[in-house]
């Protein structure tokens, strides 16, 4: 994939620090969709996201999570479930699992490519669903201030950008929500 990204002028590493968002940009351009911060899914009916998975004793785990969307802490408030940005994210996912192969690497397969059917899994919908307007109703009642990633099941409300102390949050799927929706085989 680094191949690809040089080919296209996307950044893999600069001033000595990875561009942690540089598979993605990669799978981004490669499926023909612009690189924006819109909350709409960024395709054509869906949202493309991916996350790097490395082997842990022989199985392949996310490593790390990944910005469903950013968070507005009045829409959150005025917002139910399944009206909101996360939804209509969600819903619309397909998903990239890509190799990663040690920090400051630029070797990276994708290993798979799927789409992840929420409306099979009732339980499931439900407790995202919880998830968030647990979060909604802690935006309401105690600040926007006051959402942690401690809070959720599946998906979480954490600070979002560069360095400590930021103050904007974006919901993430957690790592269990990610091997929910990709399962990789051995």
């Amino acid at each position: 994939m680094a191949e690809l990204a040089v080919k296209y002028n996307i950044t893999t590493f600069k001033d000595g620090k990875q561009n942690k968002g540089w598979k993605g940009f990669t799978l981004e351009h490669l499926a023909g969709l612009s690189n924006d911060n819109k909350q709409a899914p960024n395709g054509l009916g869906f949202e493309l996201k991916s996350t790097a998975f490395y082997k842990v004793k022989g199985i392949w785990t996310p490593k790390e999570t990944f910005a469903i969307t950013m968070i507005n802490p009045a829409n959150l408030v005025e917002t139910p479930f399944f009206k909101s940005h996360c939804w209509e994210k969600l819903k619309a996912l397909v998903y990239c699992a890509v190799s990663w192969n040690g920090k400051h690497n630029e070797k990276s397969e994708l290993l798979k490519v799927q789409s992840f059917d929420f409306l099979e899994s009732e339980t499931l919908i439900k407790e995202i669903e919880a998830d968030y307007e647990f979060i909604r109703n802690k935006c309401a009642t105690q600040g926007f201030a006051a959402l942690t990633g401690k809070d959720g099941k599946w998906i979480q409300a954490r600070t979002k950008g560069a360095g400590h102390g930021s103050t904007s949050r974006a919901f993430y799927a957690r790592k269990t929500l990610i091997q929910e929706i990709i399962k990789l085989e051995e």
